[in-house]
């Protein structure tokens, strides 16, 4: 009887501990909930390259002006409602296509189609001021409108900019911090490799350019830690409208390549021209068989953290073997 009797205070006290536990768990959820609840019913001001921008509760629906910009919300693991289409694809660049279904495609970087935006409701406009400066009040006027500088060099500083934008500042230091992490992972792995010195080339219909430091590409070079060529190792964006007898200046250990064709062929026609010429032939890259194309949207146009990412297993691929 006694044995009994304690064995019902022994379940009375199990079932009241795990009552307590229940609680607790569920005013941890509440507590969770409530908190998630007021972040999203703040409104946080955001400095950019048109002033400050105040935007009320976590933007649910957002439209983006710019390819880097896209690629920046996806990162954060945001899906925009509108998006300029990208310059190569129909209509996304066949690295985000899978994640781009149903996004409403809003014109190109340059034109935006105005109207198109307006009918998405958006509650935030990303774009930037290099491209949609003229429009900036027209955007404004629908959504609250945030604006980067411009389009070139460091891709982090546009991806911070947004990333405080949609109220997801500490998922972008994720993503930064991951990233720097696999550069100081690679420079260790590529050791004296970064000795060599890389070349980058582009062609298109009308124009060929030698990509100096300041480019998207460039950038990455530069964080990675490679050598650049003399007519190269330069702070600027690029030399363009360059001749045949700048074929020269293309030299390096390594020559990537990579080229913008429309689709009508034009500029593939640029690129076989050049690529067989005399005088590129006799480039020491060429010689030792270190000339490699590469895809113009990673190296390139899309300009954001996945290309970015992409780039670097091109070069972890490339140069495996150097």
């Amino acid at each position: 009887m006694k044995w009994t009797k304690s064995l019902a205070v022994f379940l009375s006290l199990i079932l009241l501990l795990a009552l307590g536990a229940c609680g607790t768990k569920e005013e941890k959820t509440e507590e969770k909930e409530k908190d998630n609840k007021e972040k999203a019913a703040e409104s946080y001001t955001v400095e950019h390259a048109m002033g400050k921008t105040e935007i009320k509760g976590t933007p649910e629906r957002v439209v983006i002006l710019t390819n880097e910009g896209t690629e920046a919300l996806l990162a954060l693991d945001v899906k925009p409602v509108g998006a300029v289409q990208s310059w190569v694809g129909d209509p996304w660049y066949d690295h985000i296509k899978e994640d781009m279904k149903d996004v409403e495609v809003v014109g190109m970087e340059d034109p935006v189609n105005v109207e198109a935006i307006a009918k998405l409701k958006p509650d935030l406009i990303i774009g930037n001021k290099m491209r949609q400066e003229k429009i900036y009040d027209q955007l404004n006027a629908i959504a609250p409108t945030v604006f980067a500088e411009t389009l070139r060099g460091n891709w982090k500083e546009n991806f911070e900019l947004y990333a405080k934008a949609v109220n997801k500042e500490e998922k972008g230091q994720e993503v930064i911090a991951e990233y720097d992490k696999r550069i100081e992972d690679m420079k260790a792995d590529l050791g004296d490799k970064l000795n060599q010195e890389i070349s980058m080339v582009r062609f298109m219909n009308g124009d060929v350019r030698i990509y100096h430091k300041d480019s998207f590409s460039g950038v990455i070079l530069d964080q990675l830690g490679f050598a650049r060529p003399a007519e190269q190792d330069k702070p600027d964006f690029a030399e363009k409208g360059v001749t045949k007898e700048r074929i020269p200046a293309m030299d390096g250990d390594v020559l990537f390549y990579f080229t913008y064709d429309e689709g009508d062929g034009e500029g593939t026609k640029v690129e076989e021209d050049w690529i067989n010429d005399p005088l590129f032939k006799k480039l020491e890259a060429s010689k030792a068989g270190n000339v490699h194309k590469v895809d113009d949207s990673i190296w390139n146009t899309s300009g954001g953290v996945l290309a970015a990412n992409k780039m670097l297993d091109d070069i972890e691929k490339f140069m495996a073997d150097k």
